[in-house]
């Protein structure tokens, strides 16, 4: 069995000091590059289908009204972006598009031709303008806070866009190589409307096919796809087998030829199997405690912070997550530019600290909170956890759980069910992105819609107009500590990817979102 691995958080963080650190300024990103190789390379082979175990169904095939960051991987494979992003740093690439700063308010886009969507359109400026204020503009788009520092999008040429600002936004080119920048056919969405969720057309490597709910997702080569040779799959399928177990199971047999996104637990089962590839890698993956903090017992900031401290994140991680990760402080890993570690330890394990601001809170002996969870072993079992760690400070958590897009969307969108979500953030290119979309007013994942302060709100702001690392460090410093001293969230652990690959697959490599793209992958 070939093997590529590396030592958990636990394992790297004694060795922190000695290594130089990741370093990303926003998408154009100084960094230290950590070595994720593509392994089992050999000739490059066109054609075959890739069979994906995947243990998640889409909450949507619209890049624009997903709510699930475990969407990406099914997006990757119909939409390109404008501007992508180098698997081992973050840092940013032309995509669709070459892109510049002409000065700190102004973004160009220039379109590179030939480029057609699935359905014979021409992927031109006109396409990019509709796309950009759809995602800007539609009452259905979870994109609104991404590009809020739009003013306008000008059509400069025939296959030029001219971004005008509301302010300097140095971390707008990381957030065209995300959802936002994901392009769609005008036609097909004024065709088809809402069904576009189910029918998507974009100008990426592979059109759909199919989607049968909670079973498979197809899709097939797009013989017109703008880079040459690319790509080299014909086809790939996706399996929905919500079951890890299970999942995994059905690529040792045979049955599939990859899965991904697995529990640290199952590793010794990858690692006996004599036909199975081992890969995990770093990522930005963090599970949390998402708060509605504008209703009920999360409203008062001695709650959430008593939440805080009555989490022993290393338990946690030992018990719900097979003991690879790292405890997570903030929304960022220590290994990240924008760590701060003063804040990171803002939250040590202290019961007395908790039951002491419980008490203070003035809700009695007895506060529920209700929380929305997920019905696979994993979280089932990180949702006891919870239950069992705040129990000890008078806090009855009443979990419902159902798959993620049900729950994510019970918590995030119109029907607001729960106080309190234990789900994971899967990390975004530039800070700006996480800490905006988390805690900006009317934001998606800002369950309550309510403003954090109008501090964090010009921090938000700033953090995006400022254009050297140490500036941007100074205000994620300042933007980090009011976010976790009001404890606006709970997180927990970093964890790492952890797949494995049938004997077939050739030239994978993982990136550091822990979200795998499919165009470099050949069969044996």
């Amino acid at each position: 069995m070939s093997q590529i691995e590396k030592p958990s958080f636990d394992v790297l963080m004694p060795a922190l000091p000695r290594r130089q650190a990741l370093a990303w300024l926003g998408g154009l990103a100084l960094g230290s590059q950590m070595a994720m190789p593509a392994w089992a390379q050999g000739a490059v082979k066109r054609g075959g289908v890739l069979r994906i175990a995947s243990l998640h169904n889409p909450s949507s095939m619209d890049p624009a009204t997903g709510g699930a960051g475990t969407d990406h991987s099914y997006l990757w494979t119909v939409y390109d972006t404008l501007v992508e992003w180098d698997y081992d740093t973050l840092r940013t690439r032309p995509g669709m598009a070459d892109f510049r700063f002409t000065d700190p308010k102004t973004l160009v886009l220039d379109i590179k031709p030939g480029i057609t969507f699935h359905d014979g359109t021409a992927c031109d400026a006109a396409a990019v303008k509709f796309n950009l204020d759809r995602n800007r503009q539609d009452a259905r788009s979870n994109l609104k806070a991404d590009l809020g520092s739009i003013e306008a999008v000008d059509v400069t040429g025939p296959q030029q866009v001219t971004l005008k600002l509301k302010a300097p936004d140095v971390a707008l080119p990381a957030v065209l190589s995300d959802r936002a920048g994901m392009m769609v056919s005008p036609k097909a969405v004024q065709a088809l409307g809402n069904e576009h969720d189910r029918k998507p057309v974009g100008a990426g490597p592979w059109k759909f096919v199919s989607w049968a709910d909670n079973q498979k997702v197809v899709v097939t080569r797009n013989d017109k796809y703008w880079r040459a040779g690319q790509p080299n799959l014909d086809g790939i399928e996706f399996s929905v087998i919500t079951d890890q177990a299970t999942a995994l199971r059905s690529v040792v047999a045979g049955q599939n030829d990859f899965v991904y996104a697995l529990s640290a637990r199952y590793k010794p089962l990858i690692e006996r199997a004599k036909e199975l590839t081992f890969i995990t890698a770093p990522t930005l993956y963090v599970i949390q405690l998402y708060f509605n903090w504008s209703r009920g017992p999360l409203a008062n900031a001695k709650v959430r912070q008593a939440i805080n401290f009555a989490l022993d994140r290393k338990a946690f991680i030992a018990a719900g997550m097979g003991g690879l990760g790292e405890a997570a402080g903030m929304q960022l890993p220590s290994t990240h530019w924008a760590y701060d570690k003063a804040v990171a330890e803002l939250y040590p394990h202290d019961l007395e600290r908790a039951r002491k601001l419980m008490a203070e809170a003035g809700l009695g002996n007895n506060v529920e909170i209700t929380f929305g969870g997920y019905n696979d072993q994993d979280n089932v079992r990180r949702n006891e956890i919870v239950m069992e760690q705040l129990g000890k400070i008078g806090i009855r958590c009443k979990f419902t759980t159902g798959t993620i897009p049900e729950i994510s969307g019970q918590f995030f969108g119109n029907e607001k069910k729960f106080d309190a979500l234990l789900s994971a953030w899967t990390g975004r290119p530039d800070p700006s992105m996480t800490y905006a979309l988390m805690y900006a007013k009317d934001a998606y994942y800002n369950a309550g819609r309510a403003e954090v302060s109008p501090e964090v709100s010009a921090l938000l702001v700033e953090s995006r107009q400022k254009s050297s690392l140490e500036e941007r460090r100074a205000v994620f410093s300042k933007l980090q500590r009011l976010v976790m001293e009001g404890a606006y969230s709970a997180p927990l652990g970093f964890q790492f990817e952890v797949a494995a690959a049938g004997p077939k697959i050739k030239g994978f490599k993982p990136n550091l979102l822990g979200k795998p793209k499919f165009t470099e992958i050949s069969q044996a």
